[in-house]
């Protein structure tokens, strides 16, 4: 039985550009230790949630509760420290920056120390399966290594709270496998995360919820099977097809 607040907790967030609503009254709370699922059609407002709950964007209203502090406009580094570190759509790693130093830059959100905040790098960069490239130029990844960067660089700064933006964009079908087991691997370590993600076989499986956007608005909040089987999602964003798989 939870005794204390949520750990994250969002409050009728809205936020709009130009004349577009990209998120409208959105509300839902996250637990500790609980995974998220978060899913909807492309501009359905998924990645402008997590700009709003990172910092990178303020809300036009509507308040970011972390831990029942609130953090709503706080900037991104200080929204990091607090313990919420995320990675983004498209891999933005230091290209010119070997694969140790851009993870070496994650630690130091927690490490003063370069020796210390190198050596937690080796560390995530061996959780990841990257540690033989450690010495590589960023640029030079291949997709799915670019994103087990992302994952370390995030990990490295040691997050309550591990928002993923689709890590598996892109990705082979097998590479996808090798991506949800690192997210289930993750998973098993009881750290909470908000995971964004398409592959609904991988969305389905490792989540413990699931939140449907559609135009910036929540339509749906629950377990997987019942989220699956909502007409409102499947007509908004699974399709017909899918009740009939």
């Amino acid at each position: 039985m939870r005794t204390g607040p949520p750990l994250l907790e969002l409050q009728e967030l809205r936020k709009a550009f130009g004349g577009v609503h990209a998120v409208r009254d959105l509300s839902f709370t996250v637990e500790e230790g609980e995974i998220l699922g978060m899913i909807g059609p492309n501009g359905s407002g998924k990645t402008t949630t997590f700009n709003l709950i990172t910092g990178f964007f303020p809300p036009d209203a509507g308040r970011v509760v972390l831990a029942g502090e609130e953090i709503t406009g706080r900037p991104p580094y200080d929204i990091c420290r607090r313990g919420v570190c995320r990675t983004f759509q498209l891999a933005k790693p230091f290209p010119d920056l070997t694969v140790l130093r851009n993870v070496t830059m994650g630690s130091f959100v927690r490490a003063r120390d370069p020796q210390e905040a190198e050596a937690r790098a080796w560390t995530w960069l061996a959780y990841v399966g990257l540690e033989g490239k450690a010495r590589v130029l960023a640029k030079s990844l291949t997709t799915i290594d670019q994103r087990r960067l992302e994952v370390a660089r995030a990990l490295a700064t040691e997050p309550r709270l591990l928002l993923l933006d689709e890590t598996m964009a892109g990705l082979t079908p097998h590479e996808c496998q090798e991506a949800v087991a690192l997210v289930e691997k993750i998973r098993r370590e009881g750290r909470t995360m908000i995971v964004v993600e398409h592959v609904m076989r991988a969305i389905l499986a490792v989540s413990d919820r699931i939140v449907v956007l559609d135009h910036g608005l929540k339509i749906a909040d629950g377990k997987p099977e019942e989220v699956a089987a909502d007409p409102h999602v499947i007509r908004a964003y699974l399709g017909e097809g899918y009740r009939r798989a």
